[in-house]
């Protein structure tokens, strides 16, 4: 995450749109602080696999980011991915991917974030499609 020193949602999503592959998914950041962030994804046909579900890339691209941005709120905005693990628990369908994440430690250089992905419908019903958990690191010395 490569955001302005001011920590806010603007800052945030200013920040999200200076990621290319972020503007090409069209990725929304709706919440941003105390050490959470929730990241959303308009699905369309072109994120699909060849089952018809949203790719698993897609996917672990939202949980990334949300794990990144939410680590960001808690240790500032200069910071990187550790490494991250995503366990998928149902096929992802419907209107809207929501990556919400939220710091569950965090020291000075480091946290552990945990992210809930679920799918949205028209209708507002919300099913959990994976879970992701990560590691954010300071990206100064």
């Amino acid at each position: 995450m490569n955001a302005p020193a001011t920590l806010d949602l603007s800052s945030a999503q200013q920040a999200l749109d200076s990621q290319p592959f972020s503007r090409l998914l069209g990725t929304r950041i709706t919440a941003f602080g105390d050490g959470a962030a929730t990241l959303e994804v308009g699905i369309r046909e072109e994120l699909h696999q060849q089952n018809g579900f949203l790719h698993g890339g897609v996917l672990s691209y939202a949980a990334d980011n949300a794990i990144t941005f939410a680590g960001g709120a808690a240790l500032g905005p200069a910071v990187l991915t550790g490494g991250f693990s995503i366990q998928y628990v149902r096929p992802a369908l419907g209107h809207t991917l929501v990556a919400r994440a939220e710091v569950v430690h965090a020291g000075r250089r480091q946290a552990v974030v945990r992210c809930d992905l679920l799918t949205v419908t028209e209708d507002g019903t919300e099913a959990l499609c994976a879970v992701a958990q990560g590691t954010v690191l300071t990206a100064g010395a």
